[in-house]
């Protein structure tokens, strides 16, 4: 495994213009080749003028990170499937690859993590400050995108914005079909997050 950056706690700022409205994509346990050959069209097709791509890990074939970053900037943390678990093959580095990734877009300081330990996450509850301290240096996040649970969620921990897009192959730890995505609007410096749903079609807002 790649070890985390030396700048560990200072933000990769990612360049935008500085009063333009921003759209990311966020996604999470695409599990490809496991679920499928590749990522359903309409997950690149919803994608299609976003700023940037947040993957929250799982990724299983690091492809799947060189096609998202020819629709937009992709930045992908590490999952317990990218490092061997349960036999599955070592993924090897990629610059677009890390354990987690702390990012700024228009001073909205964003993680990227796969697991964390939220009282709201399915598998476990513990304090999520040790963690956040760990792989980001600091505890003062405005937004944490996570996965692992296959759950899309989206709440608020203490002022800070909490977002599981879900998995758009394997929704819910199900066998494969259409699952979830989600958005992440910066405007003004605020962020607010959504999910959504793909159909055959394209996409549609997530009715829960």
């Amino acid at each position: 495994m790649a070890s985390m950056p030396p700048e560990l706690g200072t933000p990769h700022v990612h360049p935008t213009h500085p009063t333009h409205a921003l759209r990311l994509g966020l996604i999470s346990d695409t599990h490809i080749p496991e679920a499928r050959d590749a990522l359903w069209p309409q997950v690149f097709e919803a994608f299609r003028g976003v700023d940037a791509i947040l993957h929250a890990g799982d990724i299983h074939d690091l492809s799947v990170i060189d096609a998202l970053h020819a629709v937009a900037p992709t930045y992908a943390a590490r999952g317990n499937g990218d490092d061997g678990s349960g036999s599955r093959v070592l993924q090897p580095d990629h610059p677009q690859l890390r354990p987690a990734w702390l990012l700024e877009f228009q001073g909205v300081r964003i993680g990227v993590i796969h697991a964390v330990p939220l009282p709201e996450h399915e598998y476990v509850a513990a304090p999520v400050e040790p963690v956040l301290l760990r792989m980001f240096g600091r505890t003062d996040l405005d937004v944490l995108v996570f996965g692992d649970s296959h759950v899309e969620a989206i709440f608020d921990l203490r002022g800070m914005l909490c977002v599981n897009p879900g998995s758009p192959t394997l929704p819910r730890q199900r066998l494969t079909t259409l699952g979830t995505i989600g958005f992440l609007d910066i405007v003004d410096g605020r962020a607010s997050a959504s999910l959504w749903q793909l159909t055959e079609d394209g996409i549609v807002p997530h009715a829960g």
